[in-house]
């Protein structure tokens, strides 16, 4: 039940390491299936839709780790913005500590 809580909830925070975990998994997932099971006449509306699935989980881990760096996880909207947006996101929630100490969105970790 806890890791269904980390996947698809948006509330609380995760450090670097969960929030790579966290994106890692789905995706190699979401590689197994597609390339071992999925017919090549269906590929393109079996990815269509395994991204769709992957999506929440994805968003749901990118808003705890911008919780973790103390800001809203609506900040994850910059990633729109064609590839200095893209960097600006990866930078910021994948390499940046989060902040010490309880913040404004959770408790500690």
């Amino acid at each position: 039940m806890r890791s269904l809580r980390f996947l698809f909830s948006f509330d609380g925070r995760v450090g670097r390491s969960a929030y790579w975990l966290g994106l890692l998994l789905p995706l190699m997932l979401m590689f197994i299936v597609v390339t071992a099971i999925v017919p090549p006449l269906a590929f393109n509306s079996a990815v269509l839709w395994l991204s769709l699935l992957a999506a929440w989980p994805a968003l749901a881990i990118g808003a705890k780790r911008c919780h973790d760096r103390d800001r809203s996880g609506w900040y994850q909207l910059v990633g729109l913005v064609p590839l200095v947006g893209q960097i600006l996101l990866l930078i910021e929630l994948g390499f940046r500590r989060g902040t010490d100490g309880p913040n404004r969105f959770a408790g500690e970790r």
